[in-house]
């Protein structure tokens, strides 16, 4: 049969109509992708443009190959057939809109069965995922969906449908091969007639030009905006901050020489291009929502919303934004004040995202500029902060005191060594923490390391005042800490505190602190106790372990504590990098929390399920709120470090050997 784009019907060629439809659908779709690419770009430079052959590698397994998409089993996998699919049939969408010129007349022939093959298994593929997916939305309706309405989404897996079903009825009637076309030639036995085929070919037509049309303006933007998003990814380290100011080298410019007339983001052109894709590159698959501690403990933040907000703002406002004008509504005030200061920055929303979406730097950087220029922040933080600047600790006591839990330790105190255990504020004023010190010390002194401390030498790591977006403070205690390292010649630092750990290793590169090689104590300990330099944990009834965020998701460190103790009897259901918050982090160890949406009780009801005696952390922060959590909730389990466990057992040993001596 003459292909149905060659035909006539009535007064207009079958190219004049799919030339009107396509071309208005296209036309459409350019006008729209252009005015979210100008919408983007407002936005302030970014250089995103270093280590190409990760972001090639990241393309191919995190776009291409859909690596995160498939940490959902089900929903990915669905999304994977459908996506996969898509890739494989879309050349024939330009053969059918050609009137098969591609294959017949480009394409060469012993390659025409093949390519055929490939276009049916990607109509198949998306069928098969596109099926899936509307009997959950429709029959198995997940709770996160229920209650919201599903039009939208529907409406698109309908047209996909469409575009799926009607291509094999096209195909029916081009002769399909039995070998490379098994389903088109299939339904040719069938019997379908010359005029269903036609009819075919146009719903199929109408339902591309109709996605085409709706993609711009949907959520399915992110075909579009996945792909950069994923190539501009941040190559450095999860969670690591950005300076105020940079030099060329990418060094942090000093307090001394900065020079600069605002501080963070308080508009919207001042968040990066790459920052303002991911409002047009989210699914709205919620994976962000659902891992949120702030949004599951019922507070106003939810990180999805937050990336809508940008898009959202950006296109109601778009003929300002592109006059360079500033609407009368900020961002700040798009996104609430109150979502922006609820984030504990645990990063479980941007480990979460399948296109690489990165929430929290948007929320912190909107704090710096709360905190160090509007000065439009939560009161309660101005103790925390004032201690900090006058005392170098949250807690504000005096500098003096910094080594006062050693006494008696016969320690090196502010003289070099070849590792310096850096305490943190945690362990060196609060009497719970400080055990943990003591543990930490004992157990390295006892594998025969030189070990020192700072003493009074030590200042916080800054990471309160930096994750509260106090980024001149934080700058302050880093340039000080470092000129302290310098003096003292330190290299390897240990770090009991996850935080500590991150901000000395991750952070304060930027600050000259690049040759420091820093350690979180469980994962040196565990190095001493597999070379034999330390014994094996002998546990003492059931013991589970909660990952910190900084130290598990964020520091890669899961391993290592559970090891130190001898492993776990029973895991946390939400545990290694999808642990959940204890609630402490962001700053938030520093503010208030309403009696009923309190992160560290949902934590600690998950904790006390496994049943066990103990649960061991490897934080400070954690040991605190995980306590306070499981006596809030009537459990009764007992909150240890990992370092404490080891030395309580080594402790118990010498007693009994003193104790056997003083008999004999």
């Amino acid at each position: 049969m003459e292909h149905p784009l060659l035909q006539t019907y009535g007064p207009l060629d079958g190219w004049v109509i799919l030339l009107l439809i396509g071309g208005v659908s296209v036309c459409f779709f350019l006008y729209q992708v252009q005015l979210a690419t100008r919408l983007v770009m407002v936005g302030s430079t970014d250089d995103r443009f270093d280590s190409l052959s990760k972001r090639v590698l990241e393309v191919i397994t995190g776009w291409l190959g859909q690596k995160r998409v498939l940490e959902d089993r089900v929903v990915g996998v669905m999304h994977v057939l459908m996506f996969w699919g898509f890739l494989m049939l879309s050349t024939d969408m330009f053969d059918l809109a050609t009137a098969n010129w591609f294959s017949h007349e480009v394409l060469p022939n012993f390659l025409r069965g093949p390519w055929n093959g490939i276009v049916e298994l990607g109509y198949t593929t998306a069928f098969i995922g596109c099926v899936a997916a509307l009997l959950r939305r429709v029959i198995f309706t997940p709770e996160k969906l229920k209650g919201k309405s599903q039009l939208e989404g529907n409406f698109i897996l309908f047209l996909i449908m469409t575009i799926t079903t009607t291509s094999f009825v096209v195909e029916s009637g081009e002769s399909p091969s039995s070998t490379w076309e098994p389903i088109g030639y299939w339904v040719e036995g069938l019997g379908w007639g010359s005029d269903s085929v036609v009819l075919a070919y146009w719903a199929h037509m109408i339902a591309i030009c109709t996605f085409f049309v709706l993609i711009p303006v949907s959520k399915h933007m992110h075909l579009v905006m996945a792909f950069p998003n994923v190539f501009f990814y941040d190559t450095e380290p999860m969670a690591k901050m950005r300076p105020l100011a940079v030099d060329e080298n990418g060094t942090a410019i000093s307090l001394e020489d900065l020079d600069i007339d605002s501080f963070g983001v308080s508009s919207y052109e001042q968040f990066t291009w790459r920052q303002l894709i991911d409002g047009w590159a989210c699914t709205t698959c919620a994976r962000c929502q659902d891992v949120c501690p702030a949004y599951e403990s019922g507070k106003s933040l939810n990180p999805m919303q937050i990336i809508h907000d940008v898009r959202n703002y950006a296109n109601d406002h778009a003929p300002i934004l592109l006059k360079g004008e500033q609407p009368e509504e900020t961002i700040l005030d798009r996104m609430t004040s109150e979502a922006v200061w609820a984030c504990t920055t645990c990063h479980a929303c941007v480990d979460a995202c399948p296109v690489y979406i990165e929430h929290v730097p948007k929320l912190t950087d909107l704090r710096r500029n709360a905190m160090m220029e509007t000065m439009e922040y939560p009161e309660v933080l101005n103790v925390a902060m004032g201690n900090l600047e006058s005392a170098s600790n949250p807690y504000g006591f005096g500098m003096h005191e910094r080594a006062d839990w050693a006494e008696g330790l016969d320690i090196k105190i502010g003289q070099p060594a070849e590792y310096i255990y850096f305490v943190g504020c945690a362990a060196s004023f609060d009497e719970r923490n400080q055990k943990v010190a003591r543990a930490t010390i004992g157990l390295l002194k006892q594998a025969g390391l030189d070990v020192g401390i700072l003493g009074m030498q030590e200042g916080c790591s800054g990471d309160p005042a930096r994750r509260a977006g106090n980024e001149y403070l934080f700058q302050m205690l880093a340039e000080t800490n470092m000129m302290t390292f310098q003096e003292l010649g330190v290299k390897r630092i240990v770090a009991s505190c996850p935080h500590c750990f991150h901000t000395l290793g991750k952070e304060y590169a930027d600050y000259g602190g690049e040759e420091l090689e820093v350690f979180h104590h469980s994962e040196i300990l565990a190095k001493l106790q597999e070379e034999g330099l330390l014994p094996d944990v002998e546990k003492n009834g059931s013991v589970t372990f909660h990952d910190p965020c900084y130290l598990g998701r964020i520091g890669g460190i899961m391993d290592e504590p559970r090891d130190l103790i001898g492993g776990v009897d029973v895991e946390v259901d939400r545990h290694g990098k999808d642990s959940f918050c204890c609630g402490a982090g962001g700053a938030q160890m520093w503010m208030e929390e309403d009696a009923d949406k309190r992160v560290n009780q949902i934590r600690a009801k998950e904790i006390a399920e496994t049943g066990c005696d103990t649960v061991a952390v490897g934080c400070p922060f954690c040991s605190i709120m995980v306590k306070d959590g499981l006596d809030s909730v009537g459990a009764e389990m007992d909150v240890k470090d990992v370092a404490e466990i080891l030395w309580e057992q080594i402790v118990a040993r010498d007693e009994e050997i003193q104790a056997q001596i003083a008999q004999s």
